[in-house]
Parts: C-alpha cells; sequence; structure tokens
C-alpha cells in the first residue's frame, strides 16, 4: 500500500461513512442533521479531489483503485440507510432508496464472481454521474431534515390557523418562519427529485454492466 495525500483521502471517505449515522446516536437534532450533513459533504469532496490528486501528482495505485469505489459505496448505502429510517419509511424515499441498494448489492456481487475480468470493464461516465446525482441528492435530503426540524421547532404549540396565517402573510412573520417553511419544501422536492434521478441512472448503469459481464457468464460448451 502506498500511503500519500489522496490515498489517505479516500480511508478518511471510508471511516466518514458510518460516522453519518453515528451522528444520530450521540447528537441531538437538529445538531445531528447538521454534523451529518457537514461530514457527508465533506466525505463527498474528497471524492472529487483523491482522484484529481493522484492523476495531477501520478500518485495512482491499486489501493486508491481498490478503496475508492467501497468507500463512494459505503457512502451512499449507510447515507440511504439513515435518511429511510428518519423518514419512517416514506415511500418516496423507500422506493428508490431500494433501487439503489440492489443495484449496488447485485454489481458488488457480479464483480466479485467474475473477480479479475471485472477490471475489464471500465467504469462509463454514466457511472460517474450517477454517484454524483447519489450524493448531491442525499446532501440535499440531510438539509432538508435541518429545514424540517427548525420548522417543527418554531411551530410547536401553534394552532394551524395561526400557522397558515403566518406562511399566507396575513400575520407578521417575526420568526423566518416562511423562510424556513420555504427550505424545507424545497430542499425536499429537489432532494426526492435528485433521488429518483440517481435511482434511474443507477438503474441503468447496473443493466449496462450486467449486459457486459453476460460473454464473461456464458457455459463454456
Amino acid at each position: 500500500m502506498t500511503w500519500n495525500l489522496p490515498n489517505t483521502l479516500t480511508v478518511l471517505r471510508l471511516f466518514a461513512a458510518p460516522g453519518v449515522a453515528v451522528m444520530f446516536l450521540y447528537f441531538a437534532r437538529p445538531w445531528a442533521d447538521w454534523y451529518a450533513l457537514a461530514l457527508f459533504v465533506s466525505a463527498a469532496a474528497t471524492d472529487f479531489f483523491d482522484g484529481y490528486l493522484a492523476r495531477a501528482w501520478k500518485q495512482e495505485s491499486k489501493f486508491g483503485a481498490m478503496l475508492d469505489p467501497i468507500a463512494d459505496k459505503a457512502m451512499v448505502i449507510i447515507a440511504i440507510a439513515v435518511l429511510t429510517a428518519l423518514s419512517g419509511m416514506n415511500p418516496w424515499i423507500l422506493l428508490p432508496a431500494t433501487v439503489i441498494l440492489f443495484r449496488e448489492v447485485f454489481v458488488s456481487g457480479l464483480r466479485e464472481f467474475l473477480g479479475d475480468t471485472a477490471g475489464t470493464l471500465k467504469v462509463t461516465r454514466l457511472a460517474k454521474w450517477k454517484t454524483t446525482a447519489q450524493m448531491i441528492a442525499i446532501a440535499v435530503l440531510f438539509a432538508q431534515g435541518v429545514f424540517e426540524h427548525y420548522l417543527v421547532m418554531w411551530t410547536y404549540g401553534m394552532d394551524a390557523g395561526t400557522v397558515d396565517a403566518i406562511l399566507s402573510g396575513k400575520q407578521v412573520d417575526t420568526l423566518g418562519l416562511r423562510l424556513i417553511y420555504d427550505g424545507y419544501y424545497y430542499s425536499w422536492n429537489i432532494g426526492i427529485g435528485l433521488l429518483w434521478i440517481a435511482a434511474t441512472l443507477t438503474l441503468i448503469t447496473g443493466i449496462d454492466y450486467f449486459r457486459k459481464a453476460m460473454p464473461h457468464l456464458r457455459e463454456e460448451k
């Protein structure tokens, strides 16, 4: 193993993956949401920098090539599991999450079966877009959790009529409730939209990978 900055960033991203879930065990919300969001975004940023630095500094290694996709998958799978739990198994999150998790498990098993042959099946540009869409969607949905928690906190004790009057502009908004509600509304819809796009790309790339692997799975006559 070559211990350099790109590989160090990859290892840190791998350890950050379970850290996202741990935030909700040791911190109360909304601090847990803030910390999970900051940790996830910081770790996702290393996904760009480790590869860029490895190529720019000619420090590409087998260790980095092996660990990079593992760190990406660990981040996505753990974060999606956390979001699914926090949403109360909301079908708008559960269904695309199921597609993403199924594809990752299926392709990982397929790569393990193919062994060295898997290295000949190159990662496509669409697969990179898939990973990017997944990470952006997850980050936006973590942000949505922050807005949701503040919205609940600031409307606690208010009746529905008062909340509606503030949001409609009929009553003075001294708390900035409208801004929090807009953040909640748009982050939810954008996050869900991106998650379904990510799930679609995940499914397409999974089918593409299986198609490319088919010649290596046929029984010899």
